[in-house]
């Protein structure tokens, strides 16, 4: 059922594959709470987010192996991925050379005029949008003293405050929160902040802590704007695994009417030097053939059998090319190699024993060899294609030479 409220109008920005604002669907973030430095743990973190409903997760940025990792982890990611920023202008310049589709700013860390619109110029550049991060925890002190403290006007100053400074550049590539730990503070902040400005808006209760009570006051605040019409964003800040986070956004918006309900989640990844068929082709047609049955299952289709199995072992079945085959996994294990020409075939198939069967009893049923078969594949791969494929290398030494030479990255 459609919503019975009217959204608020807004301009449109592109994070990456995912429209935000203008009228298109309310998406859904969360963040890892991996160390970015670990690119296949957050890499695997990744693809949980996104098997559980986050359309763009967010990653720290707060060092230089967090920097080099972006650089690995964004061409591998199924999703867009935000920079998050604190205090380092130039390590937002660095997610920048990284490839990231989105910079998170907090206005209360990133406090001169010149760094924030240095960033911007070099964003506007790439096409980049930047999110405008107002936090009541983080406020700058002139303003807060001004307002005597967090107060709603406080965080939609704060939040005017560098909207002007990006505007000085030319730049309005943007999406704004204005977040608190207070619900009603959080509220009312939103709604002063919409009368405003027609920048996309993303919500969020920040610091929220552990369900339930975290999820009771997430859902107080973003639940609130969302049936004013309020948000085109929306992430819920818990104190738990982020794959709740996104289960609970995702759960938020169907129940809202703002996103549809679906049966099948079909996961994929975005190809890369590494990809043996065409992705896009062979995803098109297992969710066609899929949607049709109506599997309540989560599926990934990855482009390669390297690090395919690896990084979807969240997904309920699965299926990953490599040397002319087509590697079936269940959660994360190698259970069955066909040819590449049946591979659609041959995952709509076992999807449906899945279901009717369960893991347990597909996992015992594996053919015997299947996982050995799929090794042998990947070690001829990386003979062929060696570690860098997708010559992310020549990037990361970039942005480490010039983080650590105190230059300004890509510059």
């Amino acid at each position: 059922m459609p919503p019975s409220f009217a959204r608020r109008a807004t301009r449109a920005i592109q994070v990456g594959s995912v429209a935000v604002g203008g009228g298109a669907p309310v998406s859904v973030q969360s963040m890892t709470i991996t160390k970015t430095a670990d690119v296949e743990g957050t890499l695997a973190q990744i693809y949980a987010l996104a098997g559980a409903g986050a359309d763009i997760v967010r990653c720290t940025c707060n060092d230089v192996d967090a920097a080099e990792a972006l650089a690995r982890i964004v061409p591998r990611s199924p999703v867009p991925i935000v920079a998050d920023i604190h205090f380092q202008y130039r390590l937002a310049l660095a997610a920048l050379d990284a490839g990231v589709q989105c910079l998170r700013l907090n206005p209360g860390n990133i406090r001169k005029p010149e760094h924030v619109k240095t960033v911007a110029s070099e964003a506007k550049a790439r096409g980049v949008p930047i999110r405008i991060g107002v936090n009541a925890g983080s406020l700058d002190p002139d303003i807060a003293e001004r307002h005597g403290g967090a107060t709603p006007e406080a965080l939609v100053e704060s939040a005017q405050r560098e909207l002007a400074y990006l505007a000085e550049v030319d730049f309005s590539d943007v999406k704004i929160s204005v977040k608190a730990s207070n619900p009603a503070l959080m509220i009312e902040a939103y709604r002063q902040l919409s009368e405003v400005t027609d920048h996309p808006l993303h919500l969020g209760v920040t610091e929220a802590g552990p369900p339930p009570q975290g999820l009771i006051k997430a859902t107080a605040g973003i639940a609130t704007l969302l049936s004013e019409g309020i948000g085109d964003t929306i992430r819920y800040s818990l104190t738990a695994d982020p794959v709740e986070e996104a289960r609970a956004g995702r759960q938020l918006l169907e129940a809202l009417g703002l996103r549809e309900r679906k049966g099948l989640d079909l996961i994929a990844c975005p190809s890369c030097g590494r990809a043996e068929v065409d992705v896009i082709a062979v995803a098109k047609a297992a969710q066609a053939a899929l949607e049709e049955r109506n599997l309540p299952i989560q599926v990934a289709v990855m482009g390669c059998v390297v690090n395919g199995p690896g990084e979807a072992k969240s997904a309920d079945l699965g299926i990953a090319a490599g040397r002319g085959k087509g590697h079936l996994f269940v959660r994360g294990q190698v259970e069955r190699v066909v040819p590449e020409a049946d591979m659609v075939a041959a995952l709509v198939d076992e999807a449906e024993r899945l279901v009717a069967e369960g893991v347990e009893a597909r996992l015992a049923a594996a053919d015997a060899g299947a996982a050995e078969e799929a090794e042998r594949t990947r070690a001829e791969l990386l003979d062929l294609q060696g570690d860098d494929p997708n010559a992310v290398e020549q990037r990361v030494k970039l942005i480490h030479q010039d983080l650590t030479a105190g230059t300004e990255p890509g510059r």
